[in-house]
């Protein structure tokens, strides 16, 4: 019986991606462990989440490094120490860099709020209502080194109502997420056996 795979979930504030992941582990819907959570926002809720379920947390505040490729150096680090299978971004508010993107090609996600290529980067959410479209989504992809550009794995959109509010999409976008991504993880270590 092999191990179950180990992910590695990097996340910047609250945490409700990671609640879901957490959440489909439990129920048996996810075939995993978080071993480890990696947050640059020092006081970010979702790292006490993480202390709650017991599970390793790296904490950094980039200014502390001289330079992204220090930082990014000392998180594979501690993912080789946990043994790391999968990267999970769950909210992660920067780029990823050279360092990462090589140590882990072909084993790092990125979850986004629209339906790529439409959107790409911050506010996706707020383009969207602001272009007027009819239909959003969320997407998952390979992380590359542009911004919400690899390659697309997953998609599922979500119709736009009139008079939606910014939050009213939000809510709608974020249940599709919270079911998409743990399936999609599932799916892919299943294909990884």
């Amino acid at each position: 019986m092999k191990d179950k795979a180990q992910l590695a979930v990097f996340a910047s504030g609250t945490g409700s991606n990671y609640d879901a992941i957490d959440r489909a582990i439990k129920q048996g819907e996810l075939d995993a462990e978080v071993a480890i959570l990696v947050c640059d926002r020092p006081g970010a809720q979702v790292i006490e989440k993480a202390e709650q379920n017991k599970v390793a947390t790296f904490v950094f505040n980039p200014k502390d490094y001289q330079t992204k490729t220090d930082f990014e150096a000392e998180i594979a680090k501690q993912l080789r120490e946990v043994k790391v299978d999968w990267i999970v971004l769950a909210g992660y508010m920067r780029l990823v860099g050279p360092t990462l993107l090589s140590a882990y090609q072909g084993k790092m996600i990125n979850i986004h709020p629209s339906l790529l290529p439409a959107f790409p980067g911050l506010d996706a959410i707020g383009q969207a209502l602001q272009a007027g479209v009819k239909v959003s989504g969320v997407t998952i992809h390979y992380v590359d080194q542009g911004m919400d550009t690899g390659k697309i794995i997953a998609q599922q959109p979500v119709k736009i109502e009139e008079d939606m509010t910014r939050e009213g999409l939000q809510c709608k976008l974020q249940e599709v997420e919270h079911m998409l991504y743990p399936k999609t993880i599932q799916q892919l270590i299943k294909e990884g056996e």
